[in-house]
Parts: C-alpha cells; structure tokens; sequence
C-alpha cells in the first residue's frame, strides 16, 4: 500500500543509516533502479563512495552477494605505473601489479611528453596511451584473481602533477613558462566512465589534487600514507623517481622541494659513461 517512489525508499533507508542528508544516484542507475529492488525483494547492498560530507551510490545489487566490492589504488608514475585491487568489505589487497608508463614511447621525461601535448593530437595520444595502458594491465589482473573489472566501485589516482595533467587530457604547456600555472589542483572526484577507465560503470574516481607545478599528487599521497602531517616530532619524506620530492615538516608546518632524478636511476655503465663527459 506504500506508493513512495524507489529512489525516495532507498534515499532515505540510506539517509538514516548514513546520518546524512546528501545522497546521490547516477541516472544511470535510477534507470535500472526499479528491477534491481523487485528483482531482490527490495533488499539490497549498496556501494557508496564519501567525498566530504557527500554521498554517492556507486552500485546496487543483492543482499548477501558474493561480488566483491573493489576499489583500485593507482600511483601513475612517470616511468613506472602501479597500481593495486582491493577488497572495500575487508580491507586487504588482492593483487598488486606495475608496468612501464606506455608514455615513454613518446618521450622518458615529463618535459618531452609536455611539449608533445602542446598539439591536440599530442595530448590525445598521451592520454590514451596511459589509460589504455591502465586498462590493459587492469583487465590481466582481474582475469588473475578471478573479478571482473566491472567489480570496482572506486579508484584512487595519484601522480606528480605533469602526469595528472596528461593522464586527464589537461593543457599542460604553462606547467614549464614562468610562472609556471596549472590547469587546475584539485581536480577532485570524476566518473570512472569519463576518463575511459574501464572499471564500475558508476565509479568514482580521487584525483589526488597537487599543490602547484612541481609538488604533485604522489606527494600528497604519500604525506597522507605516512602521516607526516600528524607528528609532532620533525621528520622527512624523500621520494626519489624519475622525479624527486622532499617534504620536512611536522604537524604545524611542512616545507616541500622537487627536482630532476633520472640520471641518478640509471645503471652503472651510463653513469660512468656521464662522469666521464662531465670530466673532460
């Protein structure tokens, strides 16, 4: 005899047991909302994604599935690329994987790969070559454990902030004219299916946000992994890549610098080969 709309019934089930009043559904799943709770006798579990105080359904499917609730971690390097599966109910890793940036076939440096992007077709190609990437190595791991890619309702994003830019298709060219701008810091949370990342068709997606140019996302990551930000005693955060960033600080203040670490990666052969040059 109750006549109150599907998504008014799951809102405010989800609304009690949440204690908030910002909920939301993709269209998309109102779409497939009515035959989802019919099909389940009106119980179903649902997956959530939090930013701030706002909610968003993520998916919906039956109470007591078997369907693992994944989440995805990415650390988009700018020579290496690794990322982790993750079981959201039991908070373990199930699988954890790296490969080569597909972005060194065009330059092994972010300044080669920026001045590419400069042009239309530049960004377009980095871009792809990056998720397509991602998806790729994605889709090997998921066939590993036994998921399908489709599992994960969630996914995180970190990378300096050149390799953000690329990987969402931003204009990177005055990330290296003085004074040195980005297109944006936060880019904040973005539908999994906007970017082309092939996981959740109503995932949501952290873009770890950057702190200006040179002091990106990774960073940030790795501040918060650590807690540096939350010590009382000083300490040090190095992060050595092809990039390298160092952040000293304590819970009242942190100082971060970034500079070029490449050659320092190379092997011993190259290495010796350099000195030699510097030398003469």
């Amino acid at each position: 005899a109750d006549n109150t709309a599907d998504a008014d019934r799951l809102r405010a089930a989800l609304k009690t047991e949440l204690n908030t009043d910002s909920l939301e559904i993709d269209t998309g799943l109102l779409q497939e909302l009515p035959d989802l709770l019919r099909r389940n006798d009106f119980r179903v579990r649902c997956s959530l994604f939090r930013e701030r105080g706002r909610w968003m359904v993520t998916g919906i499917d039956a109470e007591g599935s078997r369907r693992p609730a994944l989440g995805l971690a990415v650390d988009l390097g700018t020579t290496r690329v690794a990322f982790r599966l993750i079981d959201l109910a039991q908070g373990r890793a199930l699988f954890e994987s790296a490969f080569d940036n597909p972005q060194i076939a065009v330059g092994p440096d972010v300044l080669a790969r920026i001045r590419h992007a400069e042009s239309p077709a530049g960004s377009k190609q980095l871009r792809s070559l990056a998720v397509d990437g991602l998806n790729a190595a994605l889709a090997d791991a998921c066939r590993t454990v036994g998921v399908s890619p489709q599992e994960i309702c969630a996914a995180a994003v970190a990378g300096n902030t050149a390799m953000t830019h690329l990987f969402l298709g931003l204009d990177p060219r005055w990330l290296i004219r003085e004074p040195y701008i980005p297109a944006v810091n936060r880019p904040g949370v973005l539908r999994a299916a906007d970017l082309g990342i092939e996981i959740g068709r109503y995932a949501r997606v952290l873009v770890f946000p950057n702190i200006g140019s040179y002091f990106g996302g990774d960073l940030i990551a790795g501040i918060l992994f650590c807690g540096l930000h939350r010590k009382e005693e000083t300490a040090i955060l190095v992060d050595v890549g092809t990039n390298a960033e160092v952040v000293l600080g304590n819970r009242d203040w942190l100082i971060g610098c970034a500079g070029a670490a490449g050659p320092a990666l190379e092997d011993r052969k190259s290495t010796r080969l350099n000195s030699s040059h510097v030398s003469q």
